[in-house]
């Protein structure tokens, strides 16, 4: 009782002097300022009445600004087919009517209106837009396909409609998804060629206001209550946890947000990681297993196909070892143990590259191709990718592995993923860049791979927090990695001419695991910045958003948003448990390790939260990392550390010793790197056309630099195999993403194999292939092809497929198709043919490469279909091969 009193007392003397400080900021920036009771940033102001009560002034200025100029681009089956990246068309809709002439496809058009200052695009505007495919329509009755201006071709029987891209809702750049609005469509009723649509640009609801106010309706007292003497935090942590409560479906699995239904591997693993396992552990196991077909953890549909383009599924893995260590569930330990050892297994042979030690796939959660690749990257290339996040997620997974395989006495086990996760660790030395301080965000190409210079947010905190980087690397990349005035963008510097969602963005969960990050690297000044740009938007728009701008700061900007995030409001919780109370769960106990920043000094407590079979209630008083005492039911103990045995209800006082915290912050204004040169080869020479704002360029050949500073050509040898790479760079010394590898290959270096002279052709009526035909390879046709190839110079070869694949689009579905590659009855590697278009069986491309060594004379290479190589889909695993091309690199 006398413990009550005392921590009331001094709550009650906490929020006095709050009170009487209110006009002191927690932390202020050129774009905002967040104090205990308010967020201010120019005119809008968000303001917690009470802890259970928040209001809001903000409103998006996104419509109120708009530019008339309105960008576009053409698409045939929605590609970015119609002219090179940087030729769009432009359009300057001064009137409330209007509409364009009839563009010619390929042509770019340019509106010479001048637009008087202060023009803004009107509300409601009407804009009508035609355009001439009448050489698309004449190519399919002459020759049966249309060459675009890449030179690929787009065959009459793969034709799906013509659509526009564009800077001004309702058009977005992402091709992959035009499709899917209708509105974005172009339609010929009258069969003259001419395709057009009509679109309402900057339409009344689409200008974007959140509520007034919130107050809290739903009752939070089974869960832990959170008091502190800033009404601020408490307000946002006791609206998280009603958005909580409102993402738990009837079913009792987490909904992924208000507009996001149903669950997502991901989305629930990083949000049970933050918190929901604490909150919800028997909801979370719910969404896990979900998660989880034929013993094996489930890959979301993606880039071409999911799994193994997309290969994060494995952070399921720290989710369900979270849920274990919260809960002590020694069923639960056995049952995730097994799904995800199988999970691992297929992982071992599809996703590591054992040269590099790094893990193949997609970044985990940047699964939009163009928000964070280069546009020349085919789903083959980005499988080929070693990217920093996914690759600490497979560290971690295997960490896991070996841990839970100790508890279950699996001993050989624990020795062999202990083994894997080193093997990962090391590999990550391919990525560091010494000169920056922080990891790049992906090895990429084709036969040789570059890295790619940019910083990745979620991968560099996950580095940190799962000591992926060891201590001295922690700390560089927490101070070095640039973060924004609005937080730290996804990826950095953006990629132009791309929208926000994943370029030019802030993901709160994100910022979440880098607040996180920072107070495990001991990083008071990168603490505060993180936990007051997660404050910002949550109290300015009273609901946690998906993501923002990384620009400006506005929700409304990106190209899809969400309110009442699973993941964002899970990482507004864990500011208060695992970053303010530093709580940590061990195998068998609890520990803390708090960081409270000075300037949110003070008394907090934390009341009624689970451990297992205990409930603790928790006070705290000061500031900084070091724990000057800490109590149980009033007897001091050591390193924090909270048995997992302990039952019933008990005190825990913590007294922090208001050390000083250092740290800094690289706080860079958000910035674009220059576009990626577009080049071309003939008679020994690459050329380049010119790329804007850029001031040199620099030659790659076989992953090295070789030239500095290059003019637009470069002279090559065309006697020679090499993989050639140009990357521009700007005035600041910005480097472009390089571009797509050219290869010069000498006439004697490459063997080209017809698949249908290994075994009967396809009698399937699909065209644009080499030779005669081609050869079906699914569950049931082909599952082994057996390719003699003699070589009579032994070396170093790559090996690929050409291929088709129309089971599905680029960018969703699950029919990814996978294959083993042995030679002479070893195994070589795995061929990924992902998917290149829904219905474009004409569409044909190259597979990645595998490379291996091969001895002069003749050898046996054998593409098999085996167990692991099951796809997310299971039925569906097809493909048809038009080709093997063996190329010989170098001799040794």
């Amino acid at each position: 009782m006398r413990y009550k009193l005392s921590l009331i007392f001094s709550l009650l003397l906490a929020a006095g002097n709050v009170k009487a400080q209110s006009s002191k900021p927690i932390y202020t920036s050129k774009a905002y300022t967040v104090y205990p009771n308010r967020v201010v940033q120019g005119k809008y102001t968000a303001s917690a009445i009470s802890r259970t009560q928040l209001q809001s002034n903000y409103q998006s200025p996104a419509n109120l600004y708009k530019s008339p100029v309105v960008d576009f681009k053409f698409s045939i089956n929605g590609k970015d087919n119609e002219m090179p990246s940087g030729n769009d068309h432009h359009f300057s809709c001064l009137a409330q009517d209007n509409e364009t002439p009839v563009i010619r496809f390929g042509e770019s058009y340019v509106d010479k209106k001048a637009v008087p200052p202060g023009g803004y695009l009107k509300p409601s505007t009407i804009f009508r837009i035609r355009v001439d495919m009448q050489a698309m329509l004449n190519a399919f009755k002459t020759v049966g396909f249309y060459t675009c201006f890449n030179g690929d071709k787009i065959y009459k029987d793969d034709f799906k409609g013509v659509f526009v891209a564009g800077n001004t809702a309702p058009m977005i750049w992402d091709f992959n998804n035009i499709h899917n609005r209708p509105e974005l469509e172009l339609k010929d009723p009258d069969g003259d060629g001419i395709y057009e649509t009509t679109l309402v640009l900057n339409k009344p609801q689409d200008a974007n206001s959140t509520a007034a106010g919130w107050k809290l309706t739903k009752g939070v007292s089974n869960f832990p209550q959170y008091h502190s003497g800033y009404p601020l935090s408490d307000a946002v942590y006791n609206l998280s946890l009603e958005e909580m409560q409102n993402a738990v479906e009837p079913d009792s699995t987490f909904r992924t947000g208000k507009e996001w239904s149903g669950v997502w591997t991901r989305d629930i693993s990083y949000s049970i990681i933050l918190s929901m396992a604490i909150l919800q552990p028997k909801v979370a196991i719910y969404s896990l297993m979900r998660k989880v077909k034929n013993g094996r953890i489930i890959q979301d549909t993606g880039t071409g196909g999911a799994y193994p383009v997309s290969s994060d599924r494995m952070i399921w893995a720290v989710a369900a070892w979270e849920v274990y260590k919260v809960t002590g569930d020694r069923d639960w330990l056995q049952k995730a143990y097994v799904i995800i050892k199988q999970s691992a297994a297929d992982d071992t042979l599809n996703v590591y590259d054992s040269k590099t030690g790094l893990a193949r796939g997609e970044s985990s959660f940047l699964d939009w191709r163009e928000e964070t690749y280069p546009r020349w990257m085919q789903p083959a290339d980005i499988y080929e990718s070693e990217c920093l996040g996914t690759s600490v997620v497979h560290y971690q997974a295997n960490k896991v592995l070996a841990a839970m395989a100790g508890l279950l006495s699996d001993k050989n086990a624990t020795a062999s993923y202990t083994q894997q996760a080193n093997i990962i660790k090391k590999g990550l030395n391919n990525l560091w860049l010494p000169t920056k301080g922080y990891y790049g965000q992906y090895l990429y190409g084709r036969n040789y791979k570059t890295v790619s210079p940019r910083s990745e947010a979620l991968g560099e905190a996950l580095a940190v927090l799962f000591d992926a980087a060891d201590a001295g690397k922690q700390q560089s990349v927490i101070g070095n990695t640039p973060v924004n005035e609005f937080g730290i963008p996804c990826i950095y510097p953006q990629i132009p001419n791309i929208l926000p969602y994943h370029n030019n963005a802030v993901w709160p969960f994100v910022e979440a695991y880098w607040a996180m990050a920072s107070a495990k690297a001991g990083n008071e000044e990168s603490v505060i910045r993180a936990i007051s740009a997660i404050y910002r938007p949550v109290s300015l728009w009273l609901t946690n958003k998906e993501n923002f701008v990384a620009s400006d700061g506005d929700f409304a900007g990106t190209q899809i948003n969400s309110s009442n995030m699973l993941w964002s409001l899970s990482g507004n919780i864990a500011l208060v448990y695992k970053v303010l109370f530093g709580i940590h769960y061990n195998e068998g106990s609890l520990q803390f390790k708090p960081f409270v920043p000075k300037a949110l000094a003070g008394t907090r407590s934390l009341d009624h939260f689970k451990y297992r079979d205990s409930w603790l209630n928790i006070s705290m008083t000061g500031y900084g990392n070091q724990v000057k005492r800490i109590t149980l039911d009033g007897t001091t103990i050591t390193n924090g550390i909270i048995p997992a045995g302990l039952n019933g209800e008990h005190n825990i006082n913590i007294i922090l010793a208001n050390n000083v915290v250092n740290g800094k912050s690289n706080l860079q204004p958000n910035y674009t790197a220059p576009e990626t040169p577009v080049v071309t080869y003939a008679k020994g020479k690459l050329t380049w056309p010119k790329v804007e704002k850029a001031v040199g360029y620099r030659v790659i050949k076989n992953g090295g630099l070789i030239v500095k500073n290059s003019t637009l050509s470069y002279p090559v040898n065309a006697g020679e195999y090499a993989e050639y790479q140009v990357v521009s760079v700007d005035r600041k010394g910005i480097n472009s993403f390089a571009s797509e590898p050219m290869q010069v290959i000498p006439a004697n270096s490459a063997q080209v194999i017809e698949a249908e002279s290994l075994t009967n052709k396809s009698a399937l009526d699909y065209k644009g292939f080499t030779g005669n035909g081609f050869v079906e390879v699914s569950k049931t046709k082909n599952l082994t092809l057996k390719i003699s190839v003699k070589v009579n110079k032994g070396g170093i070869y790559a090996v690929d497929f050409r291929y088709a694949n129309g089971n599905g689009p680029i960018n969703t579905e699950n029919k990814c198709a996978i294959r083993s590659l042995f030679v002479d009855k070893e195994f070589a590697g795995t061929v990924v043919l992902p998917q290149r278009g829904k219905g474009e069986w004409s569409n044909w491309g190259y597979s990645n490469v595998v490379k291996m060594k091969l001895s002069k004379g003749e050898h046996m290479i054998s593409l098999q279909f085996r167990d692991a190589n099951e796809n997310m889909n299971s039925e569906i695993n097809q493909a048809m091969i038009d080709h093997l091309r063996l190329i010989k690199l170098s001799a040794q």
